[in-house]
Formats: C-alpha cells, structure tokens, sequence
C-alpha cells in the first residue's frame, strides 16, 4: 500500500465538504488514523491563497464539530497539509496548473464534491492535461445519473479514464457502522443465520425518515422527487445486504455479485400493480417539535404551483428466490417525519401453537437502529413479576447500544471510514456499476407505472408518518409499521 497520497477535492468550499468531508479528515487526523504523507489538494473557483482558504476552512468545520472533540493543536497540524489552488472545472487550462503539483510516484484520489454534471467534462480534462499518471482514483458522489440511460452516460465517460477497480461510488450509508455491523450479525452468529428466511421471518421493515424539509433545494429536488433521492440509492442498498446471499468472501467483487442477484431478482412493479404497492405523499403545513412549518408547496423558491413531485414513498416488495419466498418488504422514506430515524426490523413469524393464552401471542422482532442510537434490540416475550397474574406475557426488549457497549467516546461518521478505505484501496463499502444501473432499472420501471397510472400524491402533514393510504398498505396485510 502506497502511503504517499494526494487527495484532491473538486468542490472544496461546498456544503459537502463543510459539513461531511473535511470534519472526517479532522477526526482521522485526531484519531492518528490519516498517513502522515497524505497531502489535502483543495480546488475551488474563489480568488483565495492557501493561508485564506485554511482560515475560512476552520470558521466552517468548526461549527461540526463537537466541542470536546476539537483540538487547535490538532487542527495547526490538519491545516499543514493543505494546498489550496483555484481552477475553472470547465477550463482546461486550470487543470495544468494542477498537473505539475501532481506526481506519477504518488497516489492521486480525486474526490468529486460537485454536481454530477461536472463528472464528464472534469474527467476529460484531467485526461487531456497529464493528470492521470500513476496510480489515480475517482470518488464519485450520488447521484449517479437520474434514470438508467443517464447512468450509462455518466459510467461510460468516468470509465473512458478510470478502470472499475479505481472507481469509488460512494453511498454513504455503507460507512455506517450500523450497516457494516449487519453482515455480522447475519453471517457470524449460527442462530440468526439459520433463521433469516421465508420458514422464519414474516415481513422486513425499511424506514428512513427525515425530519428535515427540502432546504432550500427546492428547484433540484423538484425534479428528483423522494423516490430518486433516496430509495433507488440508499434504500436499496439496505435491502440488498438484508437479503443477499453469504458472499464467498469479503471482498467488494463478492459481496457486489450477492447484491447485484438480489436486485436482478426483485418483481417488477409496473402499471398492472403499482396500485396496490406503492404510495406517493406530498407534505402540508403542520408542525415539528411545537413549531409551525411549511408544507412542500410554500417553500421557499417554489416555481411549480402544480408538482406532483413526491417526498414520501411507501412500497410493498418482493423478491422472487428461494430465501424470500412470500416475504414482503416494506419501504418507507419520507420528509417532514416526526423523527429521524433510520430502521430495519426483522418481523419473526408467530409460532404454530401458543400455549400461553395471557397477553396474547407477542412476535419477535429484531430491530437494527441507523440512527439515531445505533444499535440493535430483540424485541422478546419474557414472564411479567406478577403474583396476580401467574403466567403473564410482556413484551421485553434485548438491546446492544453500540456507543454505550464500546469504549469510544463517538461513532465515527461514515464518511470517516468511506475516505480512509479509499486512502487503503478497499472497495468492500463502495457500489459498483451493475448495482447502480440495476437499480436504477427497478426504478425506471416503478416510475413508469406511477405516469401511466397517473398515481397521484396524497397529502400528508408535516409532523405525520406520512398519508394514511401508506398504513393501509402494510395494514391490509394484517401487519403494522413497527413502533
């Protein structure tokens, strides 16, 4: 492994950066995680030297930072390895400025922080410029095109300079430790592992839930809508690692191919079914946490006064092999929820025979928490301390609270571990190309149907768990949302 690494960020004084990117190379640099060779090249369009950009960096990553986990000492000894160089993405002539800081003995990441439009036209001027010398690496953020055939585009220009193996697609919910921690619960633990099928588990929960609104993002995001942004991505990268097959081995190749089958075999909803298995919401006015908010439609920079444009979706899945038989998969993501909240839950089948008539029968549920709180609980039967009640249930919960189970004083943000198995070459977290564009094919089709149908966006309010037609998806089946 090659220490001697350059990382180069396209979109530097961005709101990615700010918030995500440069805190987690603070805290790799903190923990004595980040090679001392590693050198930060910054690259913006701002008319700054390197000591004003460094200087502005800190006013902003501050402010993500928790204060007990800030160090100036730490930050003077961050701040020494920035170079800072203003280029035009779309000037050629920038990008030879930046080829002679760049060299063929050490390894270039170039870490695209910009618009995905930028993609194309930043790759070719970095191969018409010398700039791809040596050992070079790309890391693209989603999204990766808006439907299949801009996917393709997008892929087929990154790879007209990058191989595969040098193509780092980042879906930031692989770096959670949460999502890492479910392939070892699956696949390390006999009891759970002999259990995770059709002959056991009755349905799979996936909810993401968003306090938030659209952010001012309004003009982007009405193109996009909830189903783009975050089920063709993260929702469905969930689903995968729930569902796929034990991979031969921990390598990204194997645990892609696993992934990639589970997409290839989820049914198709089209125009015959999309009716009964999915639902689209539009948030009202209402209120979050006593305060009065907006609905969709009053937002700031709202341009359409007719968008159908979605910002919840609900979905009833299958996926047609053998594990999954008769297993039915709920999705729901959704803006303006009352919590932040990231979850699956397992649902175990009722045993055959109850012999314990008091309480009723309690089903077992195993719940893997995202955020907030990461963790995992079993949701168990256990005797009620009574003495009125001689064999009372009660439902009691098993819970592994990952902080409070460790001795950290923090869970390292994804992005933390996202960057540094870039730095090391490991693949393992990252999406490959046939992930993204079959998802995107499920996708294309569930949106198809929505048009043909012409499936209307049913009203919800801010503050809600979305319209009520996405509880009578999952209720009509005599089952519920879990909490």
């Amino acid at each position: 492994m090659n220490d001697n690494v350059d990382l180069i960020f396209f979109g530097a004084l961005g709101d990615l950066a700010a918030r995500k990117l440069f805190p987690a190379l603070y805290h790799l640099q903190s923990c004595e995680l980040l090679p001392k060779s590693v050198r930060i090249v910054a690259l913006a369009r701002d008319e700054l030297d390197s000591g004003q950009f460094v200087a502005l960096l800190k006013e902003k990553v501050r402010r993500y930072i928790n204060p007990q986990n800030w160090s100036d000492a730490c930050w003077e000894a961050f701040a020494e390895r920035f170079d800072y160089l203003r280029l035009d993405f779309t000037d050629l002539e920038s990008y030879r400025h930046m080829a002679e800081r760049l060299s063929a003995s050490r390894t270039s990441i170039f870490y695209m922080a910009t618009p995905p439009s930028l993609f194309g036209p930043i790759c070719r001027n970095l191969g018409q410029t010398n700039c791809l010398n040596g050992d070079c690496r790309i890391v693209l953020e989603k999204p990766i095109g808006h439907d299949l055939q801009s996917s393709h585009d997008v892929n087929d220009v990154v790879a007209e300079y990058f191989t595969e193996e040098n193509i780092y697609r980042i879906d930031h919910y692989l770096g959670k430790e949460t999502v890492q921690n479910l392939l070892v619960l699956r696949f390390a633990n006999r009891f759970i592992n002999t259990q995770w099928d059709q002959s056991c588990i009755d349905h799979v929960q996936i909810t993401v839930a968003e306090t938030v609104g659209i952010e001012g993002r309004w003009s982007y995001y009405d193109t996009v809508g909830q189903l783009r942004d975050m089920v063709q991505n993260h929702v469905m990268q969930l689903l995968c690692l729930v569902a796929m097959e034990p991979p031969n081995a921990m390598t990204a190749e194997a645990i892609r191919d696993e992934k990639v089958k589970i997409l290839r075999a989820l049914r198709t909803i089209d125009a015959s079914n999309v009716t009964e298995h999915a639902v689209r919401g539009q948030y009202a006015a209402g209120w979050q946490k006593g305060e009065a908010v907006p609905g969709y439609m009053q937002e700031d920079g709202c341009e359409n006064a007719d968008s159908d444009t979605e910002t919840f979706v609900a979905i009833k899945a299958h996926i047609d092999n053998w594990r999954w038989a008769g297993v039915p998969f709920y999705i729901r993501t959704g803006k303006r929820m009352p919590e932040k909240l990231t979850e699956i839950v397992i649902a175990y089948k009722s045993l055959p025979h109850n012999i314990f008539t008091a309480g009723g029968n309690i089903t077992n549920r195993l719940v893997i928490r995202l955020q907030p709180n990461e963790g995992i609980s079993m949701q168990m039967v256990s005797k009620l301390q009574s003495l009125k009640e001689k064999m009372g249930l009660v439902k009691q919960d098993l819970n592994l609270d990952f902080l409070g189970s460790s001795t950290m004083t923090r869970i390292p943000d994804a992005y933390e571990r996202l960057i540094l198995d870039v730095i090391h070459g490991d693949q393992s977290l990252f999406v490959g190309r046939e992930e993204i564009e079959e998802s995107w094919r499920w996708c294309d089709s569930l949106i198809r149907a929505w048009q043909v149908q012409h499936l209307e966006v049913k009203d919800y309010h801010a503050g809600s768990w979305g319209p009520a037609k996405a509880d009578l998806l999952i209720e009509k089946d005599g089952r519920s949302w879990n909490g």
